[in-house]
């Protein structure tokens, strides 16, 4: 067997599907079937060892070490918020980038069950520029790969199965142990990263694998419209979220450039096509502003907007965070007053709790601090590995 290069890459085998994996085995004169057994330790033992894949020959394992890795492992930061509800962590990628992923921890509500939801970054940077955006004032630095997708979530899989959680004050509740959901709205346009994206999502998906149900997991996008039409035709009941934040072109353009590509006339257009196509709900998220756009006016427009979609539209009401930009948060009683004129025109919605204010939640917020305060001297986290 001959040793790698140590100038060749090694292989992040979390990004590669099953298939893919088998024939990178069968390259090496391995036994396709060993992929299966490989499968079962990434996703189901959550293991990052090769030494510990007790079921594979030594000569494989020691040829794992030596060509390949199970994803990014270096661990720049990680927060609680006080309730320890939202986790936040800074991942280092093996070129140095830096991006962020977050936990959103959810007790049981009535006849629901307890919820863990991983938020994914899909790019380091963002080339889009929503101006209510941490991420987007920093600019685009590049795609993440499938593997960077997926480890993301990996890693609170494994803290959640080490340490499972119960919300403090229910005592009664059953623990929760491992990931419910995973929605694609951390940095990045996860469309903008099309292929990467759907290879990450049918990964995690593998009944081989991971095996989170495909309607378990939300890919939001700025409303790119080509994108928009093409994921209509994937074989994947995943959710699909547009980042709407304005109805009227004016001011949608305003806050976000992407509309002067793709004004709204086209991407109502592409979402009443995809409707069609999947027979599935879109979720329009709407970024509330003080005294930009959350008055009556714009709860009208909204309204008027998405009523041909009828029931196949809801609207996620965000309060928006306090980034690098001048934006105000809207008080309780101007959110109460904007989604009960969308109630009245008959537009389903709801209001997305304020998470993880206290640990820099929203994206980008924990990347822009590290970055500013660079300097000081910062002690890695290293998930052990082969």
């Amino acid at each position: 067997m001959t040793p790698i290069s140590q100038t060749q890459k090694k292989t992040d085998l979390l990004a590669l599907t099953l298939p893919q994996l088998q024939q990178w085995l069968k390259d090496r004169g391995e036994a396709p079937f060993r992929a299966k057994q490989i499968y079962n330790w990434l996703y189901r033992q959550l293991e990052t060892d090769f030494s510990a894949m007790s079921n594979l020959p030594q000569s494989l394992r020691q040829r794992l070490s030596e060509e390949a890795c199970i994803g990014p492992t270096v661990i720049r930061s990680e927060l609680h918020s006080k309730d320890d509800r939202t986790r936040k962590i800074l991942l280092e990628l093996s070129d140095g980038k830096l991006v962020e992923s977050v936990l959103m921890l959810y007790p049981p509500l009535k006849e629901s069950s307890s919820r863990a939801t991983v938020c994914v970054s899909s790019q380091a940077g963002c080339a889009y520029g929503c101006t209510f955006c941490a991420t987007g004032q920093m600019g685009f630095d590049r795609h993440l790969s499938a593997g960077e997708i997926v480890a993301q979530v990996l890693f609170f899989a494994r803290e959640l199965r080490t340490t499972p959680w119960t919300a403090s004050g229910l005592p009664g509740s059953t623990p929760i142990d491992h990931i419910t959901n995973i929605v694609l709205m951390g940095m990045g346009e996860p469309l903008h990263n099309y292929t990467n994206v759907l290879q990450a999502l049918r990964i995690l998906n593998s009944n081989d694998g991971f095996n989170l149900g495909a309607r378990h997991m939300t890919v939001s996008t700025v409303g790119l419209v080509p994108a928009i039409r093409k994921l209509s035709q994937e074989n994947l009941q995943i959710n699909l979220a547009i980042s709407l934040h304005a109805p009227t072109d004016e001011l949608r353009s305003r806050t976000m450039p992407v509309n002067r590509k793709y004004p709204l006339a086209e991407l109502l257009a592409a979402c009443k096509d995809y409707i069609a196509t999947t027979k599935r709900q879109v979720t329009f998220e709407y970024v509330l502003l003080s005294d930009v756009n959350d008055t009556a006016e714009y709860a009208e427009k909204l309204a008027e907007l998405l009523a041909p979609l009828k029931q196949f539209a809801h609207v996620n009401c965000i309060p928006v965070n306090a980034t690098s930009a001048s934006y105000q948060t809207p008080g309780p009683d101007a959110i109460r007053a904007f989604r009960n004129i969308l109630f009245e025109r008959g537009i389903s919605n709801s209001v997305r709790a304020e998470r993880g204010d206290d640990i820099a939640a929203a994206c980008g917020q924990l990347r822009t601090r590290f970055e500013n305060s660079r300097k000081a001297p910062v002690v890695p986290v290293v998930t052990p590995q082969a």
